[in-house]
């Protein structure tokens, strides 16, 4: 059975309340749009991926979802009904062959919880329609303005969740067919007479509409991360003629360090510490110094694929700190320098990079200023 999914991202968010739609809105150092994206994904069920977003945005979108298996985003239309029926559209056209199966999920939904596609499937089995959705357990109110109405019976009555499941023919044939808007796409098929059923929902499902939603997937999510802790340590020699970049800041100086790359041995350090806490080995092995791509290369490129790493375990960056040991040049002065640059490159705030340096009371290769050494410790959160 060949399953697509639309990622819908067409929506302008105004009940946030923020700059920008919440699904760019970053969670846990990462898109919310990204997290639903590799949400649909986790399970290998959906072959195909495709978001669906406001005209103009394709490139946003492909940038943000860069590295997973998805298809080029299409433009949506004025309304959600218009952009899944672009979306579903595309997909006949663009897929190597129609699928049997398509969820619609919202791009502002960043968990799938375990087992709720499979739900799904199960149940497109027999019926043309499947929506997870949990029963409504608060007393209901009808209310004009701040005065209650009435009290609504709440048996029978539940809160849709998505994604949503349906065999691809038949959504296709109700927005075709659609006469008028729907609050969703399983009442499409309910109003051409097609069966929708109902499999069990999750709390943890979460919409994220107002700030708050968006403060609460965020506790959800860091609760099931376990800490990890790496160290690493660099060192490289002084060399004249050299420019001096620590921590990807470029200091003046007399001399450089002799390297490979550009030698920066802060971001060596803090590198090995990020890789050690995933338990992925070194900077050498992603990076070998046996290969001249690297040669004279900038280090802000290693630092940026350590954190991409973290990313791809689905963890995130909880804080690192960096000890440059010199006797020269004196790091003090470019300190808050180095600490923005780190955390430009991690994509965190720069309140959890610690940036510091001492020296060896003139002992050893640093005392003398034939080399400069440099430790570092990383913390990661990530799934346990």
């Amino acid at each position: 059975m060949s399953i697509a999914a639309l990622l819908m991202a067409a929506g302008s968010g105004t009940r946030f309340g923020a700059a920008q739609p919440k699904q760019y809105l970053p969670l846990l150092g990462r898109p919310v749009i990204r997290h639903a994206a590799e949400a649909l994904l986790a399970e290998g069920l959906v072959d195909i991926l495709l978001p669906v977003c406001v005209t103009g945005e394709e490139a946003r979108i492909a940038a943000l979802l860069d590295g997973l298996p998805v298809l080029p985003a299409v433009a949506g239309g004025a309304t959600r009904q218009a952009s899944v029926r672009a979306g579903l559209e595309a997909l006949a056209k663009q897929a190597p062959e129609v699928p049997e199966v398509v969820l619609v999920h919202d791009a502002a939904r960043p968990v799938v919880p375990r087992g709720t596609i499979l739900s799904l499937i199960e149940a497109l089995k027999g019926a043309p329609g499947a929506i997870p959705a949990q029963p409504v357990a608060d007393t209901l109110k009808r209310g004009d303005g701040a005065t209650i109405v009435e009290t609504v019976a709440r048996a029978g009555l539940y809160r849709a969740q998505t994604p949503q499941g349906f065999r691809f023919g038949a959504l296709l044939a109700a927005h075709r067919t659609a006469g008028g808007e729907a609050t969703d796409d399983a009442q499409l098929l309910e109003i051409a007479g097609e069966r929708v059923v109902l499999v069990a929902g999750s709390e943890t499902n979460v919409k994220i509409t107002f700030p708050e939603d968006l403060e609460r997937v965020a506790g959800q999510m860091q609760a099931r991360l376990v800490p990890r802790v790496g160290t690493g340590f660099d060192v490289h020699r002084t060399e004249v003629g050299r420019r001096m970049v620590l921590c990807g800041v470029v200091v003046p100086c007399e001399f450089g360090l002799e390297g490979h790359s550009d030698a920066d041995v802060g971001i060596h350090a803090l590198c090995d510490a990020i890789y050690g806490a995933l338990a992925e080995g070194d900077i050498g092995r992603w990076f070998p110094p046996s290969e001249m791509q690297w040669k004279d290369a900038d280090s802000a490129q290693f630092l940026r694929h350590a954190a991409g790493r973290v990313a791809a375990r689905g963890g995130v960056i909880a804080n690192v700190d960096v000890t440059i040991l010199c006797e020269r040049p004196k790091i003090g002065p470019h300190r808050e320098a180095m600490q923005a640059r780190l955390a430009e490159l991690l994509g965190v705030d720069p309140g959890i990079v610690g940036v510091k340096a001492t020296t060896t009371e003139r002992l050893g290769f640093t005392g003398r200023g034939e080399g400069i050494a440099a430790q570092a410790a990383a913390m990661v959160l990530v799934p346990g």
